[in-house]
């Protein structure tokens, strides 16, 4: 419990006194007069101080200032034993600093909640100023991390400056003026994916998109990319190609994609029947225009990676969501279809309105090839 000094002149007030306190398990040391309580308070640094006011050689309102004026001991709470007599007195022990004071004769109950009341009092201080500490700490660690991170902010800024390539920032760009650009998504992934364990879903992406990048390679594409579940590639002219334009090879390619899809879709119903898989199938765009495969380096931890740009990579992400929403498996624009006329047969044919684009886009349902 707690270990409180106790200054009583009379014997068996502060018989009654000690023997109150030990009952309630506090350590006692008692003292006659207010020169040896002072001395306890020094050496023993207490919880708490009980004392009477009319003590010789120093009374308690003397000990009182002089335990306020020692920094080391000025916070102990301090409790005055006076008689009914001296109550008018009280003033100047309360404004000198004493916490409490109780009057005798006192009943034990008294002096158990008055020492209660200051020890409860001194262990809520306590804890407020660890509050205190704590918190001044945490503000100084969340300083010091803003500190350091506005330090790495810097430093990785500088190194960032220091690695990054000089001169001709294009080196290692490809520009065409023509290319075809397709992009596949599968607009029922999500469904698929909840009702399927993450080791029979990466089959099935591994069995689809093992499709799609050899139908891609096998008609030529000059760069494939995964965009979230969907796979953009982009069809160029080249000296390999050059006896099939690049609209008709990205066509042969998206049909191709489509007639996977139906194979997928067999192999989902019957290998998962009980499942209730919503249906498998592609939505494909294609768009040609200027493309430019950008070179981004990373200066930092090396490496590089082609990146492919472009109105006509974003014209043909929104024709494919637009798609979607046609019931189109294969839309094509009217820039495709121009440079494949009379190879392939369409079917339906719409302005399709895309999102964040002041004009709509002139596309049609890609069927299939005509020959």
């Amino acid at each position: 419990m707690a270990l409180i000094v106790l200054m009583e002149d009379d014997a068996a007030t502060r018989m009654l006194v000690a023997s109150v306190l030990k009952k309630e398990g506090h350590e006692v040391l008692a003292a006659e007069d207010g020169v040896q309580g002072m001395a306890l308070v020094e050496t023993r640094r207490p919880d708490l101080v009980v004392s009477d006011v009319q003590m010789p050689q120093l009374n308690g309102f003397q000990m009182l200032a002089a335990l306020r004026q020692n920094t080391a001991i000025a916070g102990t709470p301090v409790i005055l034993l006076t008689s009914l007599q001296e109550r008018a007195h009280m003033r100047i022990g309360m404004t000198t600093g004493a916490d409490d004071y109780i009057t005798k004769p006192f009943r034990p109950s008294e002096l158990r909640e008055a020492v209660s009341a200051q020890l409860n009092r001194r262990q809520m201080r306590a804890s407020l100023e660890a509050l205190a500490v704590d918190a001044a700490v945490q503000a100084a660690l969340e300083e010091q991390r803003h500190q350091l991170a506005k330090l790495y902010e810097q430093r990785l800024a500088a190194e960032l400056s220091e690695r990054w390539p000089s001169g001709d920032t294009s080196q290692g760009d490809e520009r065409f003026d023509s290319a075809t650009v397709m992009f596949v998504d599968i607009p029922q992934y999500a469904g698929v994916a909840e009702k399927l364990t993450p080791d029979e879903l990466t089959e099935l992406v591994k069995r689809f998109y093992g499709n799609a990048n050899d139908s891609a390679h096998l008609f030529g594409a000059r760069h494939m990319q995964f965009i979230g579940e969907g796979l953009l590639a982009v069809f160029t002219d080249d000296t390999n190609t050059r006896t099939v334009n690049h609209g008709l090879r990205a066509a042969r390619s998206a049909l191709g994609l489509v007639e996977t899809s139906f194979g997928i879709g067999k192999y989902l119903a019957s290998t998962y029947p009980d499942r209730a898989l919503p249906p498998f199938g592609v939505n494909i765009a294609l768009h040609t225009g200027p493309v430019a495969l950008t070179l981004l380096s990373d200066p930092l931890h090396g490496g590089a990676q082609k990146l492919p740009v472009g109105d006509a990579v974003s014209v043909a992400i929104l024709l494919q969501r637009q798609a979607v929403t046609l019931g189109w498996p294969v839309a094509a624009s009217v820039s495709v279809l121009r440079s494949i006329t009379g190879a392939v047969r369409t079917g339906r044919r719409a302005l399709v309105e895309l999102p964040g684009r002041s004009q709509p886009l002139d596309a049609a349902e890609l069927v299939e090839l005509a020959v």
